[in-house]
């Protein structure tokens, strides 16, 4: 069994910055791409970014040049660092990650951190 467990989260001013992290744990072999998610109240879940195991990046446009995703495979962890935070980023950040576990590849996802954006 995989699990995820993200952190990082929290309240901060507009303009201002948040590392996310979420490290995996249990029985993996090697994790493939991990990516962030996020569900703002009364919307949709959408992409935020994702990486590969090679650490190709892609972004939503939404958040281009403010944030970054990164991994350490040694620590089986991925980051996003969130810089010129608006309030329209304010959602519930969760990350996911297929994992290639036992036998199996398995889609796994975090609980999810709350971060609000607000003056």
């Amino acid at each position: 069994q995989v699990q995820l467990v993200e952190s990082g989260g929290g309240l901060v001013q507009p303009g201002g910055s948040l590392r996310l992290s979420c490290e995996a744990s249990g029985s993996i072999v090697t994790i493939n791409a991990m990516g962030w998610y996020r569900q703002a109240p009364g919307k949709q879940r959408e992409l935020v970014a994702h990486i590969t195991l090679g650490g190709g990046t892609n972004y939503a446009s939404f958040v281009k040049g403010r944030f970054t995703i990164s991994r350490d495979n040694a620590k089986n962890t991925v980051y996003l660092q969130m810089n010129s935070l608006k309030p329209e980023d304010t959602a519930v950040y969760s990350c996911n990650a297929n994992v290639h576990s036992g036998d199996w590849y398995v889609d796994v996802w975090g609980q999810g951190t709350l971060v609000t954006v607000s003056s």
